[in-house]
């Protein structure tokens, strides 16, 4: 990698995270693809790095702790996307979180009825895909990546504070 500046990471980190979630979104809501459980879980770190990043410019203390958290964060983006591609693929039987869309409410004989007629989407089915992979594959790359620039920037924290 090249041997730019913290914020120049951060910032591009914040446009990858909020290019993510816009298009996640205008997937959904624009195109009519409904997303499973799983699709949804995986947009949370993208707008968890939004908030870091946001609190890293506007605080300016304690940036290595919040790299540290983008780090941990982007550790579960890629471990939750690895789980739901292996759905995708058969490699592992759809969970709980894939069937059920309120498991805290209890739920009367009527509104039961009413969430199974509903037309509830699969872990294991892709409906969109980018250039013959799923949203899924494109997510495990992506974070990733995004893991591998925080892990330089925590670990070259006083290397680019200097350069700053």
């Amino acid at each position: 990698m090249f041997n730019f500046k913290a914020e120049f990471y951060l910032k591009i980190i914040f446009l990858l995270s909020l290019f993510a979630l816009i298009s996640a979104y205008s997937i959904e809501f624009i195109l009519g693809h409904q997303p499973c459980n799983l699709c949804l879980i995986e947009r949370i770190p993208y707008g968890l790095s939004i908030i870091f990043i946001i609190a890293i410019f506007i605080l300016k203390k304690n940036e290595n702790f919040f790299v540290l958290l983008l780090i941990l964060t982007f550790i579960f983006s890629f471990a939750i996307s690895v789980f739901h591609l292996g759905i995708e693929q058969g490699f592992f039987q759809e969970s709980a979180i894939c069937d059920v869309k309120n498991v805290n409410e209890n739920l009367t004989k009527e509104d039961l009825l009413k969430q199974l007629s509903k037309k509830i989407v699969s872990c294991k089915d892709v409906t969109f895909r980018i250039f013959g992979l799923s949203l899924t594959s494109v997510n495990i790359v992506i974070s990733f990546m995004i893991f591998f620039m925080l892990t330089k920037i925590y670990f070259r924290y006083e290397e680019f504070k200097s350069k700053s």
